[in-house]
C-alpha cells in the first residue's frame, strides 16, 4: 500500500513538473481564428470533439483519468495563492490512488465549480461581510459594461470588476443596437442601467479574433439566415466603412479593423437613445470604448468625444479623445 501512495506521489509530482502554465497555447494544426459562430474552426478550452480538457489556473489537463486529474486539479490549487489553501494529503489520498486503475470516468466539472465557489466564499464573501450586506440591500455601479459573450474575454476576469462594481450584458459582437431597431435585452439592460442604477460610465469592449466580428464581415448583405446573422447585421455600418477603408486587405486585417469599427459604430448608437444623451450631455454620463487582444494581452481603451461626434444619417462620426494603451 504505503508503494503505491509513494509511487503515486512520484506520478503527480513528474505531471505537474510537465504540465506548467503557459501564457498563451496554440494548436499548430490549426490556422486561422479557432473559435466561430457561423461553422468555422471550433475549439474550445473546455471542450473538443477528440478529449475533454479542463483548466486549472493556467494548466491544461488533457486525456489523463478522471480521478488523477481531480487529484492535481486539486494540488495545482493548493500552490496557487487565491486556493482556498494546503489540501491535507492523508489516507483519503491513498483511497483515491488506490481507485485509479478502477475508473476512468468523465470530468465532473460541477465538482470544479463547487471548489471555485466555496474559495469565493471564505476568501471574499467572508472576509469582506460589510460590503455583501450593503450588497444584500442595493447595488449602485460606476460602470454599465457591453461586452462580447465569448468565453475568452470576461470583463470581470480581464478588468478585475467586483461584485458591485459593474452591471454588465454581453452578446454576441458586443453590439449595441441604435433605438429605431426596437427592445432587445441589450437596450432593456441599458434603459436599466442609466435610469435606475444610474451609472457614470457606459464601456463597450470589443476583442480579437471576434467570430462575430468574422461573420458579419464575411456574410452577404441581402441574406440573414441565421439567428447570428440576424443579429450581427447591426454592425451592418461598420462593416460598409470598413469595406470602405481597408477593403483592400485581406479577409482577417478587414476582420481586425472591423471590431474597432464596431465599437464606436455601438457609441454612436447609444447616442440615439434621448436618456442617454440628456445624461451625456449634462456632463453626468461617460461612453468609453475598450479593445481587449487576448492573443498580446494588451487593452485600449477611449472616451467618446461627445461635442465633437454626430449621430446625424448623412454623415455619422465618431470623434475620440483620451485614448490610453494598456500593455
Amino acid at each position: 500500500m504505503h508503494s503505491r501512495i509513494r509511487s503515486g506521489i512520484r506520478w503527480i509530482g513528474s505531471t505537474m513538473a510537465a504540465l506548467r502554465p503557459s501564457s498563451v497555447s496554440f494548436d499548430s494544426s490549426v490556422s486561422g481564428p479557432t473559435n466561430s459562430f457561423m461553422g468555422l474552426l471550433h475549439k474550445s478550452p473546455i471542450f473538443d470533439s477528440r478529449k475533454k480538457l479542463v483548466r486549472v489556473g493556467e494548466t491544461h489537463l488533457g486525456s489523463l483519468p478522471s480521478v488523477k486529474r481531480n487529484l492535481v486539479s486539486r494540488l495545482e490549487a493548493s500552490s496557487d495563492s487565491l486556493g482556498c489553501g494546503q489540501h491535507l494529503m492523508s489516507n483519503k489520498m491513498g483511497n483515491e490512488m488506490e481507485s485509479l486503475d478502477k475508473t476512468d470516468q468523465g470530468l465532473d466539472f460541477f465538482e470544479e465549480l463547487k471548489h471555485r465557489f466555496l474559495c469565493f466564499k471564505k476568501q471574499k464573501y467572508l472576509e469582506e461581510p460589510e460590503h455583501f450586506q450593503a450588497l444584500a440591500k442595493a447595488q449602485s455601479p460606476k460602470f454599465m459594461v457591453i461586452a462580447c459573450a465569448d468565453s475568452r474575454v470576461c470583463p470581470s476576469n480581464i478588468l478585475g470588476f467586483q461584485p458591485g462594481e459593474a452591471f454588465m450584458i454581453r452578446n454576441v459582437a458586443n453590439l449595441v443596437p441604435p433605438v429605431e431597431n426596437g427592445p432587445s435585452e441589450t437596450n432593456a439592460a441599458l434603459e436599466f442601467a442609466v435610469n435606475t442604477l444610474e451609472v457614470e460610465n457606459i464601456l463597450v469592449i470589443g476583442h480579437s479574433s471576434c467570430a462575430g466580428i468574422e461573420t458579419l464581415v464575411r456574410m452577404r448583405d441581402d441574406v440573414n439566415s441565421s439567428f447570428v446573422e440576424n443579429w450581427v447585421a447591426n454592425g451592418k455600418v461598420a462593416k460598409l466603412r470598413t469595406k470602405a477603408a481597408a477593403g483592400h486587405l485581406g479577409f482577417y486585417q478587414q476582420c481586425k479593423y472591423c471590431e474597432k469599427e464596431s465599437i464606436n459604430h455601438s457609441l454612436l448608437n447609444l447616442l440615439t437613445y434621448p436618456w442617454i444623451e440628456d445624461r451625456e450631455r449634462k456632463g453626468l454620463l461617460s461612453i468609453h470604448g475598450g479593445y481587449y487582444d487576448f492573443l498580446n494581452c494588451t487593452f485600449e481603451k477611449w472616451t467618446i468625444d461627445f461635442k465633437r461626434s454626430s449621430i446625424e444619417k448623412e454623415g455619422p462620426k465618431c470623434l475620440v479623445k483620451n485614448r490610453a494603451f494598456w500593455c
